[in-house]
């Protein structure tokens, strides 16, 4: 393969293997570039403006996409994760996902015209197929733009707007279907339904391709001297903005990091709850005693304990530091959601479905996970490779999490909320131990760099080094 690299092979600089932020050195250095306080203010809000609306717009589609229930996309999601890495990689990053984004709305508005549960299948998978990008897509988006203490409180906001989609989607899905009992409609409620978010996804990804630039060095919404601007302010990520070459020392070291797979396993665990809860919740919530239309109404409340966990996170642990410490607590909740759940007799069904809005609070976990990958992963195929893996782990977990809940089990399924609390409680003891690596990673090259002989190299942050090879890299955690 023409652009295969195994590692760096001589001392001389290679521009094809180095990152696209070179472009901007000769710029920032012939200008004298500095980026003040309130340069990089006026920047950040210039930026927050155009990335981040785009951004919420595009989460609350996959909300709707997850009120819709149409579970077994994640089929689709596990075969397309790896190809779809590379992708974004090779391929200029907002572009792709514009189009990916575009197509994703025209599918999802195509659930409207089945007629047979075949044609379901396959367009559930093509769904499937198209989702597995916007995660680990937007996790680079924002790594290209933001500092890394910023990015944690950008991704948080990001996929806060997922829940408000749950809201918002669980309210439209109860008027369509309490009309539908009063009116007749010329097409079913729920075709409607998938109608619109389908529509509405493809505005998004149209303002996607408008508005978001493939890096900051072609925003068309910046001067040239602000995109230097922008490039010299994340010099500190020591990441770069893009690089296109593979390089397969690269997907090694993702496969040999510890962090790698504990950031897996984090995926697994909290998303077998989620494959559970998210994709029964109807079930659930009937078994508290309440009518499918009804079920629709109080689900939505679970959309908000999602949305305000999420933002109590974003900026808790932007203001004060420790972003996978600030994830515990809401973890806590969950686990004590869960207990609720299990523990309270039938007959307590306002304090049974407490304990259901309380459990999904478990997705700070997840985004804090994405939100480290997003700043301590350095590298960009290494970038790649463990956003793409982690992205598989969510895969499987929302695989194997409908999976418990059997019927045999009903209506109460207890089995499947005993199997949600220990997953909980294993993601807790995965986070601390993340906490505890980072901390000790640190200090390690802390002390290699107090040594005597170590010397710091010129344009490191510029050179596409991993986090492992750069001892000038300082992980976020």
């Amino acid at each position: 393969m023409a652009d295969e690299k195994d590692g760096p092979k001589s001392s001389t600089l290679d521009m094809g293997s180095v990152d696209e932020a070179m472009k901007a050195q000769q710029l920032i250095e012939s200008e004298h570039l500095d980026c003040d306080a309130a340069t990089s203010k006026r920047l950040v809000r210039r930026i927050d403006l155009m990335i981040l609306p785009v951004s919420a717009v595009t989460a609350r589609c996959s909300g709707f996409r997850g009120l819709t229930k149409i579970a077994d996309y994640v089929h689709g999601y596990l075969g397309w994760e790896l190809p779809a890495g590379r992708l974004m990689q090779r391929l200029p990053l907002a572009k792709y996902l514009g189009v990916t984004i575009i197509l994703w709305g025209i599918v999802l508005a195509c659930m409207a015209a089945l007629r047979n549960y075949q044609g379901a299948i396959a367009v559930r998978f093509f769904l499937g197929l198209l989702e597995a990008s916007i995660m680990p897509g937007f996790a680079l988006v924002v790594s290209q733009w933001y500092t890394q203490l910023e990015q944690g409180k950008r991704i948080g906001i990001f996929v806060s707007f997922n829940g408000l989609a749950q809201v918002f989607g669980g309210l439209v899905a109860y008027g369509l279907a309490h009309g539908a009992t009063i009116h007749h409609f010329s097409l079913s409620p729920w075709r409607v339904l998938f109608l619109f978010t389908g529509l509405w996804t493809i505005v998004a990804g149209i303002a996607l391709l408008v508005l978001v630039p493939d890096t900051p060095l072609s925003a068309w919404w910046l001067s040239p001297v602000d995109r230097g601007r922008v490039v010299q302010r994340l010099r500190g990520n020591h990441q770069g903005i893009k690089n296109k070459t593979w390089k397969l020392y690269q997907v090694k070291e993702a496969l040999t990091d510890p962090l790698t797979w504990a950031y897996t396993l984090l995926a697994i665990l909290s998303d077998i709850p989620n494959g559970g809860i998210t994709n029964f919740f109807n079930l659930l919530i009937k078994g508290f005693g309440f009518t499918a239309e009804e079920s629709l109404l109080y689900g939505t409340p679970a959309g908000a304990v999602e949305f305000i966990a999420l933002i109590v996170w974003a900026f808790a642990s932007r203001k004060w530091g420790y972003r996978s410490l600030w994830a515990i607590p809401p973890m806590i909740v969950s686990l004590i959601g869960a207990i609720l759940m299990v523990a309270l007799p039938a007959h307590a069904k306002a304090g049974r479905l407490v304990g259901y809005y309380l459990s999904l609070a478990y997705v700070v976990g997840t985004i804090a996970a994405l939100s480290m990958i997003s700043s301590n992963v350095a590298g960009y195929t290494k970038k790649t490779t463990v956003a793409a893996i982690f992205s598989i782990g969510y895969a499987l977990g929302n695989i194997l999490g409908p999976q418990t809940f059997r019927a045999d089990d009903a209506p109460s399924y207890t089995p499947a909320k005993i199997t949600i609390i220990v997953c909980f409680a294993l993601c807790i003891v995965d986070m601390l131990l993340i906490f505890w690596y980072y901390r000790y990673l640190n200090q390690l090259k802390a002390k290699k760099r107090a040594d005597l002989g170590y010397e710091s190299k010129e344009h490191t942050e510029w050179l596409d080094l991993t986090d492992r090879e750069n001892l000038e890299f300082v992980y976020a955690y």
